[in-house]
């Protein structure tokens, strides 16, 4: 696979932009598996003004890893309970609107991590803390030390943010 891709942070949003063939095929293999992602609206307490990424524009390719043991941590992460890019309304239409200028250049985008709720940062703060824990570093960190990792520095705590964050 060619993959010219391009990192970006978006209000800390991680994505890249793919060529559209291959995301779109692991998009479907995605379907295929039976992973389709249920709608945001059917999470029981999502506040209104939050929406699944993937009722706003279901081409845009998903990996949430922080539900599986595939991460940085090496284990699945306190507050993702399931692979869903939920987001503000006003940002998963700017996403679409990205997303359609990029489909007729055969890219698409790719989310990687779309909200952080409070319950994640305190578990990345309790793996920073214990250094003993390297499972994970030769794929994910590996020219960084386990020392240096701090994931207060990405992550402050903020009130506000941590009251958005409540209904993960």
């Amino acid at each position: 696979m060619t993959r010219r891709a391009l990192p970006a942070l978006v209000a800390g949003l991680s994505l890249a932009i793919l060529p559209a063939t291959n995301a779109f095929a692991t998009a479907s293999v995605l379907s295929d598996a039976g992973l389709e992602r249920p709608a945001a609206q059917g999470h029981p307490k999502a506040p209104p003004e939050i929406v699944a990424l993937r009722d706003v524009d279901p081409t845009i390719v998903h990996e949430i890893r922080y539900t599986t043991n595939h991460n940085f941590v090496g284990e699945r992460i306190d507050g993702y309970r399931a692979p869903l890019c939920l987001l503000t309304r006003p940002a998963a239409e700017a996403l679409s609107r990205a997303q359609d200028v990029l489909r007729p250049r055969a890219l698409t985008l790719k989310v990687y991590d779309c909200y952080r709720p409070q319950t994640a940062v305190d578990h990345f703060v309790r793996w920073a803390e214990d250094l003993e824990d390297e499972r994970m570093k030769s794929e994910f960190y590996p020219r960084v030390e386990k020392s240096r990792c701090s994931p207060m520095a990405t992550s402050p705590r903020d009130p506000a943010t941590a009251e958005r964050a409540q209904w993960t």
